[in-house]
């Protein structure tokens, strides 16, 4: 389980591609002497195992599942990512209860200047829609952050000047791809309506606002 309050922003030093799956190799300074081999690691929101580590640098294997799932398998070298250690038992929750299970890739499709913050918009699969809800929490690239604007096709989050500079979110532009990560209360919300309903998942919002769960 991670927070979403990230710890260290790395860098892709090199992406090897292992059978269908891959090799990233990434440099973290600051966290890489503080991790063994079989730690739990979020990568841009991506929960991976490190596998190997040598100096400043550390690595993971991704899956057929984590490429076709995140963008870990897009990103070229030298590309900055978001990292966060798993948290510990007894640390206090600063973030949202995050997985670090990828559930679709969006777009920032714009961003503008709302006082000291910048509103950032995201295009979000179809699929997530009924996960999302107004001052509810998202995942964004790894990064807990409130839904302070939810359309049909895409929600807005506010991002103060420290998560800007602390973290990947304040180099994105229109048309960058970000993973995504509902709160994973709306999703056990959602199966357990779904079991009553016998609607297989994938309820709507409009199911969700007509029984007041949304």
């Amino acid at each position: 389980m991670f927070t979403g309050i990230i710890e260290a922003v790395g860098s892709i030093r090199e992406s090897t591609p292992r059978g269908a799956g891959a090799l990233l190799t990434i440099g973290a300074p600051t966290l890489a002497a503080e991790l063994k081999p079989g730690d739990s690691i979020a990568v841009d929101g991506a929960c991976l195992t490190v596998t190997a580590l040598r100096g400043e640098t550390f690595a993971c294997d991704l899956s057929p599942e984590t490429l076709s799932r995140s963008t870990l398998g897009r990103l070229r070298m030298g590309a900055r990512v978001n990292l966060e250690r798993p948290l510990r038992l007894g640390d206090r929750l600063g973030g949202h209860i995050v997985t670090g299970h990828v559930d679709g890739i969006g777009e920032i499709v714009g961003r503008l200047a709302h006082g000291d913050a910048d509103l950032i918009r995201v295009r979000f699969p179809q699929a997530l829609g009924p996960l999302l809800v107004m001052k509810g929490s998202v995942a964004v690239d790894g990064i807990s952050l409130t839904v302070a604007e939810l359309a049909e096709e895409r929600f807005g989050v506010a991002a103060i000047p420290y998560t800007l500079q602390q973290t990947t979110l304040g180099s994105k532009r229109a048309g960058d791809p970000v993973n995504l990560e509902a709160d994973i209360l709306a999703k056990h919300v959602e199966r357990l309506l779904a079991a009553r309903t016998g609607s297989g998942g994938g309820l709507s919002l409009g199911f969700l606002q007509e029984h007041g769960f949304a």
